[in-house]
């Protein structure tokens, strides 16, 4: 009897252990009591009474993703084309999302196509290539309404892939490339013009350096002629001052005449003026042979 005993107690005691449950984090327990709803277990330790209660759905509260498989559509233009999806949504209201549709995922998938298919055919090929975030925010607005009575929240929907026929895809890749082909050839020629530009004004640059550098060499040489001309001239004059203060008889005179008539007679020129005052060539020899006489005589003394 004993035995007996022991075995309900450990077999008690088994149940009551198996139906402590524990709700983690970002997850929501819907509860039934004898077939109904009786309520929503949160975060945190709870206890289902057994054979009554049961857990009718284990709900996930995170963001969830689900990307569905590409649906045919058609545009406004008769151009069909493929396009996949991807829905992200949370559970909103656990209860809701329990028995308001029986499969919610296979629910959702179908909406979305619907939706899709009614956007796009209001739409031309080249508006759908373009509208990408004017289509996402009808289907996410759309969506969100619909699924409210699920207990789920639409957060956004994004059109991964747009495919269109092979024919148009053709056409389109042929039309980048050429695009791609004119972007270089500008590319190529503004370099080109660059290139141009940049030895145009290394030539100019060039030009105007060495017209400084001549210009500068005139005003050097210019400068050189000046102050050779100006020593010249001032040699002379100091030349003069120093004549004029040696107080130079009539010889001396005539006889720096006779020297700058000399000079004259070397030159190049074609024509010589002979000074009045030189009488004739035997009176200039002997007015030198005076100033030679007179400028030794104190040097013997």
């Amino acid at each position: 009897m004993g035995y007996v005993i022991l075995i309900l107690v450990l077999i008690v005691l088994v149940v009551l252990v198996s139906n402590v449950k524990i709700v983690p984090q970002a997850k929501a327990y819907t509860i039934e009591r004898l077939g109904s709803y009786q309520g929503t277990w949160q975060t945190g330790l709870h206890f289902k009474i057994p054979l009554i209660e049961r857990i009718a759905r284990k709900v996930t509260l995170k963001e969830q993703v689900v990307d569905f498989e590409p649906q045919p559509v058609i545009t406004k233009d008769n151009v069909t084309m493929q396009i996949d999806t991807v829905v992200y949504f949370q559970i909103t209201d656990p209860k809701l999302f329990t028995y308001g549709v029986e499969n919610p995922m296979a629910a959702i998938e179908n909406l979305t196509a619907t939706t899709l298919r009614n956007i796009i055919g209001d739409l031309e090929l080249d508006e759908t290539l373009t509208s990408r975030d004017v289509i996402n925010t009808k289907m996410r607005s759309i969506l969100d309404e619909a699924t409210d009575a699920w207990g789920i929240k639409i957060n956004r929907v994004e059109l991964k892939n747009i495919i269109p026929p092979k024919a148009i895809q053709e056409s389109m890749e042929k039309q980048m490339k050429a695009e791609r082909e004119r972007r270089e050839a500008i590319l190529v020629a503004e370099g080109q013009k660059q290139s141009a530009i940049l030895v145009a004004q290394g030539e100019k640059e060039s030009m105007v350096l060495r017209a400084d550098a001549k210009r500068e060499a005139q005003i050097k040489e210019a400068q050189g002629q000046a102050e050779a001309l100006m020593t010249v001239q001032k040699a002379l004059a100091d030349s003069l001052v120093l004549l004029n203060e040696a107080a130079p008889n009539d010889q001396v005179i005539r006889l720096k005449a006779l020297e700058a008539f000399q000079k004259a007679a070397d030159g190049k020129a074609t024509k010589i003026i002979v000074p009045s005052d030189i009488q004739n060539l035997a009176g200039l020899v002997t007015s030198i042979k005076d100033v030679a006489s007179t400028d030794i005589q104190p040097s013997s003394k």
